[in-house]
């Protein structure tokens, strides 16, 4: 069984280098960023979401758990914005890490996100997975997201 914690300040420094940089690789996987300056592109992205850290209002920050163990098995980012009425939410990330994955952590996960973001007032969650990262979208379809639009991109550089 998975649940999840709000996210230890310890914990969390490492959750922020892990976040800089896995976000930096997936941009230049994607052909949106060059290599030389994804990092600092992707650290002035995250303090920009984050610029108060785990105390950033409106950002909800956990790690997930596996019940069995009490072993932080990933962890979870989302934000809930809007006014009542109207608000919806935006996953940011949710990582299980390498030992874990292939297991129902993620998708339970999930579950949980959403019924932590309607507690929260949101009428509807979304989310950004890049093209190349099937693995995720396939869950994220399985549990009932739908494709919203498409970004394209085409390298001129001859790389």
């Amino acid at each position: 069984m998975t649940h999840f914690v709000p996210m230890r300040p310890e914990y969390f420094a490492s959750f922020a280098e892990r976040e800089i940089a896995a976000y930096a690789h997936e941009n230049v996987a994607a052909f949106c960023w060059e290599d030389a300056t994804s990092g600092e592109r992707a650290h002035a992205q995250f303090l920009k979401l984050l610029p108060q850290g785990l105390a950033t209002p409106g950002q909800h920050l956990y790690e997930i758990l596996d019940e069995s163990s009490g072993e932080t098995i990933g962890d979870l980012w989302f934000e809930v914005s809007g006014t009542a009425g109207d608000r919806s939410a935006y996953l940011y990330d949710l990582r299980i890490h390498r030992s874990f994955r292939g297991q129902p952590h993620a998708r339970a996960a999930l579950r949980m996100l959403e019924a932590r973001c309607r507690e929260l007032g949101a009428r509807s969650l979304g989310l950004h997975v890049f093209a190349h990262n099937t693995t995720a979208q396939t869950l994220y379809v399985s549990i009932g997201f739908a494709v919203t639009g498409f970004n394209m991109a085409k390298r001129l550089d001859g790389v």
